[in-house]
């Protein structure tokens, strides 16, 4: 698998099981399952470098829609719903893409810089506290 060393196998196949049917692909559940929140900042840039499959520093809507095909070969393909709820997760300049680039850290925990585009690691790091609060 494309995620050896960063990932347990395991736990993709359960987070990809998780989300086999059309429309069930919930971004916070699946990166909570398979291992990706919580990672460290190199384990999230190594994660994204997978998933930016042409290279250009941007996860772009097309590669989005792959998401899952990045952990397994077979998995399906995300729906156009999902695609679009994944991408507005991550994306907070609605430029259509979600970068690579532009973190900034406090000591807790790490939050987008507002004058550099989101990172993945901004992405997962806000989605895990977000899913972890209880208002």
């Amino acid at each position: 698998m494309a995620f050896a060393g960063v990932l347990n196998d395991a736990d993709i196949t359960k987070a990809l099981d998780e989300c086999k049917g059309a429309d069930s692909f919930d971004y916070k559940k699946f990166f909570k399952t398979c291992g990706l929140a919580g990672k460290s900042a190199d384990d999230v840039k190594k994660a994204f470098a997978i998933i930016d499959q042409d290279k250009s520093g941007f996860i772009e809507e097309e590669e989005l829609k792959l998401f899952l095909q990045n952990f397994s070969g077979g998995a399906r393909a995300l729906t156009d719903g999902e695609t679009k709820v994944f991408l507005k997760a991550g994306d907070s300049d609605g430029d259509g893409k979600i970068g690579a680039d532009g973190t900034c850290r406090d000591t807790r925990w790490t939050v987008p810089c507002l004058n550099k585009w989101p990172t993945l690691h901004d992405f997962l790091s806000l989605s895990t506290l977000q899913s972890s609060l209880l208002w």
